[in-house]
């Protein structure tokens, strides 16, 4: 079996994993992620972060957006642009309109100044301790954390319920880590 059949099988997997968490901790694992914060490692400079819109049976970052905003991040959002190119990030603060983007998933309006984030928080199907992450196969966040790292100093951070974690993901060469997973219950650093 090649790694796009192995990856195929363990998404499908994943997604019934991912949903059964949801429906137990929609309502308070977003206020948890809040409440604990980004890694203390991170230090306390503020700069920019990007969230994402829950998509499906996706974990909330709008409470910890929210409270980093609070704290004086800047957020944003990604914004799918095409088929295999990077993301784009465009500011947006909690509260703040959306537009439908691809997939009916919210984004700014094309208006909003386009950033270049120092953390992402990056959606998943599955992770494992090692920080490899299970997307849904467009590899938009590979390409993107490829292009931010050649730029800067950026961490990503997978953002997942704790039943979401495997022994190990399946993957190629050009599937990026990440450097910590937060759920709602810890945090880990990858590695």
């Amino acid at each position: 079996m090649d790694i796009a059949e192995i990856k195929r099988k363990a998404r499908s997997a994943a997604s019934k994993l991912r949903s059964v968490a949801h429906e137990q901790l929609k309502d308070s694992a977003g206020e948890a992620l809040a409440a604990r914060g980004l890694p203390a490692e991170l230090g306390a400079a503020k700069g920019i972060v990007s969230g994402f819109i829950p998509y499906k049976s996706e974990i909330s970052t709008l409470p910890l957006l929210g409270e980093l905003q609070h704290q004086g991040w800047r957020t944003c959002l990604p914004v799918v642009i095409a088929a295999e190119q990077p993301l784009v990030f465009r500011a947006w603060s909690p509260g703040q309109k959306l537009v439908p983007g691809m997939w009916d998933i919210p984004i700014p309006d094309d208006s909003a100044e386009e950033v270049l984030p120092d953390v992402l928080l990056v959606p998943m199907l599955a992770f494992d301790a090692k920080g490899y992450r299970l997307g849904y196969g467009g590899g938009f966040y590979d390409r993107t954390l490829e292009k931010l790292r050649a730029l800067k100093t950026v961490t990503a951070i997978g953002v997942a319920y704790g039943a979401q974690m495997v022994d190990e993901v399946p993957r190629g060469p050009h599937d990026a880590p990440l450097d910590y997973v937060m759920t709602e219950e810890e945090t880990l650093k990858c590695g």
